[in-house]
Formats: C-alpha cells, structure tokens, sequence
C-alpha cells in the first residue's frame, strides 16, 4: 500500500470519528497537516536519485555510498569520507549513473600498494572481483588530499567506467585522478584532471593492466615523481592537452603502450621528456614499451636526459607528423639505466621510426644498447649519431626523401641503408663540414669506399 492510500484510509476513519463525537475538532485538525506534510515529503525526496531493477542493493548513508548490484541513477549528490581506506562512492555490482555531484575523500590509505593495485581509498571505486560493476560518471567535481586516494579507480575484468565533463583535483601522495588494474576499463571524454602529490601520475594504469581511451580534456601533473601518463596497460588519447611539470610526460613500464594521436604534451621538468622501461617491480610483464604519436606536438624544455629515454627494455618509438619542440642537445637517449640490476646489462633496444618528421638533437647509444634508426616520408634529422662512438649496435635507414644534416662527427656501426649517390657523392646526408664513419663488413654495398658528403665532409668505412 502506498503511502498516499495509506494516509487517506486513516483521514476516512479520523472524519469518522469525528461526526460521531469521539475525539475532538483541534486534533483532527492537527493530524490531518502532519499527513499532509509527510505526504508532500516524500514526494519531494523522490526526485533525486532512482533505484531500478528488483534485485537493487545499494546504501547511501548522507556520508557515502555503496552499491553491490541492480541499477541506481543519483544526481546533485555530495559525498564525502574522512575515514581510512574508505571511499565515498563504490560500486561492486550492478551500474550506477552519477551525475552533477560533489565527491570528496579527506581520509588516508593503510597501503599505498593496494591502493595502486586494487583502488583501496579512492574516492569512486568501481571494483569487481567476478561478474561486472559499471559507473557512468558526468559533470561532477571528484577532490582528494589523502594518501593513496585516487580520483576514479577501475579494478578488474569486469570493471568498467565513463567520465565526461568531470574535474578531479588530488593534493595527496599517491593520488592519481583516472586509473585502473586488474583489467579494468576506463572511457574519458573532455575532463580536466590536476594532480600535486608525489607518484601521482595525472592518468595510470598499475598491476595487471587496464585500458584507458581519453577524447578531450586538461590534463597535469605537478607532483614530483608524477607524469601525465603512467602505462601499464594501454592507453589511447586522442586531442587532449598533456602537461608533466615534476617529472617525465610519458611513461610506458613493460609489454605496454601508449598511443597518442593529435595530443599536446608538455615536460616541463628537467630529467628527460619521456620514459621506455621495465623496472622489473612486478608491476608490469614483459620488455616491449610502443610509444606511438600521431599529430599534435611534444614540447621538452629540459636540458637533461633526451627527448626520449629507453632502458632496459625494447622500444617501439613511432612519430607521425608530429610537431617536436625540444631544448634538450639529446633527442633519443638508450643506455643502461638504474634498474633491474644485473639484468639491465642488455641495456635498452631502440626501434625509432620518423615519418613526416622533423627532429634534432643528438642519438646517444651506449655499449650495452641497440638503435635502429629510420626516417621516411620527407623527413629532416639535424643532430650526430653515436657521436661518442660507443654503441652496441647502431643502424640507419633513409628513404629517398628524408635528409640527414650532420653537426657533428658520427659513427654508424650497423647498417645504413637508402643513401642517394650519384658520382661518389651522397645527397641525403648534408655533412656541414662533418664525417660519417660507417662499418665496412654491414656495408657490402658501399664497397669500402669513400664518398662525399652534400655540404662538406665524408662517409668514411671504418
């Protein structure tokens, strides 16, 4: 019975006792506007959220809420949680949609690990250890400054969320705004994301991977030890604004990617512009990083490191068309870097494509590393190659519409491939006055010979 037939019944039965005497008019009067009043209250509460499907399960305690299955609609909430390890919005079951809401966490985590790999203390956590749990998220404000509280966390197979139009702000330690592990799913469109802690990577994936595709929006790290990108798993991003002001922009750890097609990044920090690796925490399997960026632009205002560093790990380096800004006198950088110990000694191995691209800065490979070098469909390297002549391997393709301009004395001990000559002369590499060393026994096809250089200089074998 309903509420409204249930208060009418009683209004019948009051009137009728009235007529026949038995109570008198001041507290008929009295009952009949406290029903009313309830009535209109209940009314006005149903406007909020809705509950469908029979089998609904879900708390909301004014504080926080949690759902564990059916499908729940809430708007114009505020949710907050000052507690350890609890988050103001999660979802295990069913598909919550949320919009237009303030969601705030104050509390800290136990453990920043778990917090990374599972999303213990996010502020929205969509979690699904079996079956599937899904939040729909839009327009709302998404705040933290506790230790290890993430903004939106995606955690397992079954796990998945959208994020549109929302704005997320983390101050704490370990706060990322959008992440997942476990193979969780994240769609993002058009949000705005700034995040200050350190190890507080803006957009991230950890243990067990996960897949985050982002259309849109602003995107910061400021925090040290914070890029705008931390992969794991696989993340596409396409027309959105990527700046790293603490740490390196990008990041790929393991047999992961990163795809960015029309995106404006910006490392502002001092360390080097992008990061290839394996660390070999456990975080993340396998050796082979695929950076790949369509369009857009990557600027570097730093002057250490190298545009783009790879170590101990393979990578898959493809530029398309992209405008490159950097202040760095390094553009690729592959060596034995700090991790993995012993098991770093291969060094890294460097697979740097260039299509449409124009590129500067020197290619530094050291004894323990391998770079393959190609440049094709008109593109314009000005920089030297292996200059220190250190390399363990260092190889060179040009297309016949691609130039090289030396500015200073390099070495190629592998292969190099695709050189216009005409009369001992070679007319895609512009010497300036530099010489270029070669390895007889990779270079058949050159004979042994020595040949100039446009602009000055010589191929020199070695």
């Amino acid at each position: 019975m309903g509420i409204e037939t249930f208060l009418l019944k009683g209004m019948e039965k009051l009137l009728s006792h009235f007529l026949s005497g038995k109570i008198p008019i001041v507290l008929c009067i009295s009952v009949l506007v406290l029903s009313a009043s309830a009535c209109s209250k209940d009314n006005n509460n149903s406007g909020n959220s809705n509950n469908s499907g029979g089998n609904s399960s879900s708390t909301d305690s004014g504080g926080t809420y949690s759902q564990s299955n059916g499908t729940a609609t809430l708007m114009s909430k505020t949710y907050s949680s000052s507690e350890i390890d609890l988050s103001a919005v999660k979802v295990t079951g069913g598909t919550l949609t949320l919009s237009n809401s303030k969601i705030s966490s104050t509390g800290n985590t136990s453990s920043t690990d778990n917090s990374s790999f599972y999303g213990l203390n996010a502020v929205i956590l969509v979690y699904a250890s079996s079956g599937s749990a899904v939040i729909n998220s839009s327009g709302n404000t998404v705040t933290s400054s506790g230790k290890g509280a993430n903004g939106i966390f995606a955690y397992g197979s079954g796990a998945s969320s959208t994020t549109t139009g929302d704005k997320f702000t983390m101050t704490g330690d370990g706060g990322h705004a959008i992440m997942c592990s476990g193979g969780g799913t994240i769609t993002v469109k058009n949000d705005t994301a700034v995040t200050s802690g350190g190890s507080s990577s803006t957009i991230a994936t950890d243990r067990g991977g996960g897949t985050i595709t982002l259309t849109g929006g602003v995107y910061t790290a400021n925090g040290n030890n914070s890029a705008t990108i931390y992969s794991t798993g696989k993340i596409t991003c396409t027309d959105a604004t990527l700046v790293a002001n603490g740490a390196e922009a990008l990041v790929i750890e393991g047999s992961n990617s990163i795809t960015l097609n029309n995106c404006a990044v910006k490392c502002t920090y001092s360390k080097w512009g992008s990061l290839i690796y394996q660390s070999m925490s456990g975080d993340a399997n396998g050796a082979d990083g695929y950076l790949t960026m369509t369009g857009g632009s990557f600027t570097y205002t730093g002057t250490k490191g190298g545009m783009f560093y790879n170590t101990n790990s393979t990578a898959y380096i493809t530029l398309n068309g992209v405008t490159l800004n950097n202040s760095c006198d390094t553009l690729v950088r592959c060596i034995k870097g700090s991790w993995g110990g012993s098991s770093a000694s291969s060094g890294g191995i460097t697979y740097f494509v260039a299509k449409g691209q124009t590129l500067s800065g020197l290619i530094y490979v050291d004894a323990s590393s391998k770079a393959y070098i190609t440049l094709s469909s008109s593109s314009a390297f000005t920089g030297a190659i292996d200059k220190a002549k250190a390399a363990g391997t260092l190889t060179l393709t040009l297309d016949n519409t691609s130039i090289w301009t030396v500015t200073g004395t390099s070495y190629i001990n592998g292969a190099i491939s695709g050189l216009n000559i005409s009369n001992s002369t070679v007319s895609n590499i512009v010497g300036n006055g530099n010489n270029v060393y070669y390895l007889s026994s990779a270079n058949s096809a050159l004979g042994g010979k020595t040949y100039n250089l446009s602009g000055g200089g010589q191929l020199i074998p070695n």
